[in-house]
């Protein structure tokens, strides 16, 4: 166990490491690019000159929502994966990011965000988000009992029908209205707003903290529900409780940075290969991951093509899903030796 606990803490601690090394690095490439020798003589004496202003207001604004958002939305997938016992189940599965961008597109056509201000995107992605947690939930609870699958299925097709809902609001809608809707939905991590900033990293450390809470749980039904029963997990609270966190972490993540795939399905799934499927250390680790994985495809967006800057969901779809595919080629390949 000693000798356990020790390789948890090296890998946190190379995780932390490498999410430093990764946010050092993109404070410093762009198209002003400022070396790590000058970071701290900006940070402590450059007030009010253009280099400071970049790394501040910024760069920096973007490290710390990547962070957020990518361990946010990492956490998500391990609580589904775990609930569902199933490692290609991920937050936008159950159609939450749909019922957030349904919203958000009412927003842009209804054009609330010119009485309602900066709040207006976040506060209907974040509705709409909710909506469809209500619904999802209410529709797979029968009897008391929250059925895992028909909790899958549902969230399935509402995703489905959100997306039918948003292809009808573009249909109709004017071009610049267009433009908003198809940017917002890719994706984005340039958020000037350092209040909604503060609430999302507060959201996605709480989210990680209540979290452990039930990793005995979520270890016990990655054996199976009558498994759990067995070894006196009580899984209706359980199932609801990761159900709702997992839920609330992607509707405010949604809600505050667009819809962004990938994230809560490649990083969980890469993780749990390295350090394992004990979600003590899985929760951490993924967390971690998520934050370092979000913030180095956040650089490549606004570099690879500078002084234009892609999508942040573009690039982690890409970078995501090539990977996830090559593992699971690799994955087949060790599978058929093994049978041979």
């Amino acid at each position: 166990m000693q000798n356990k606990v020790i390789r948890w803490i090296l890998w946190v601690l190379l995780l932390g490491g490498i999410l430093l090394g990764i946010s050092v690095f993109s404070l410093c490439v762009g198209s002003a690019g400022i070396p790590v020798s000058e970071i701290f003589n900006l940070i402590l004496d450059g007030k009010g000159s253009t280099g400071y202003s970049i790394l501040i207001d910024i760069r920096l604004p973007r490290i710390i929502l990547g962070f957020a958002i990518g361990g946010a939305l990492s956490l998500a997938g391990v609580l589904l994966q775990g609930m569902f016992r199933n490692p290609l189940v991920e937050p936008y599965t159950l159609g939450i990011s749909g019922g957030a961008a349904l919203g958000v597109c009412i927003n842009i056509v209804f054009k609330l965000n010119e009485t309602a201000g900066i709040f207006s995107f976040p506060l209907s992605g974040f509705t709409g988000a909710v909506l469809v947690i209500f619904l999802i939930y209410s529709l797979s609870k029968k009897k008391g009992i929250l059925k895992i699958q028909g909790l899958l299925l549902t969230g399935v097709m509402i995703s489905f029908i959100s997306s039918s809902l948003i292809m009808l609001i573009m249909a109709i809608s004017r071009t610049e209205d267009i433009h908003g809707i198809v940017f917002w939905i890719m994706g984005s991590l340039e958020e000037p707003n350092w209040a909604l900033i503060k609430l999302a990293v507060i959201i996605a450390v709480s989210g990680l903290i209540t979290s452990y809470l039930f990793c005995f749980d979520l270890n016990a039904l990655s054996l199976g529900e009558e498994e759990a029963l067995h070894l006196g997990i009580n899984t209706e609270r359980s199932k609801r409780f990761l159900f709702i966190t997992a839920s609330l972490l992607t509707g405010c993540s949604v809600s505050v940075a667009g819809i962004i795939g990938f994230v809560g399905l490649i990083v969980p799934h890469f993780v749990r290969m390295f350090v394992g499927r004990d979600h003590r250390i899985l929760l951490i680790a993924s967390f971690l991951t998520g934050g370092a994985f979000l913030i180095l495809c956040d650089t490549l967006a606004r570099t690879i093509i500078s002084p234009l800057e892609l999508p942040v969901g573009v690039i982690t779809g890409i970078l995501g899903g090539s990977l996830f595919v090559y593992a699971m080629s690799k994955k087949q390949i060790v599978l058929g030796g093994n049978s041979a």
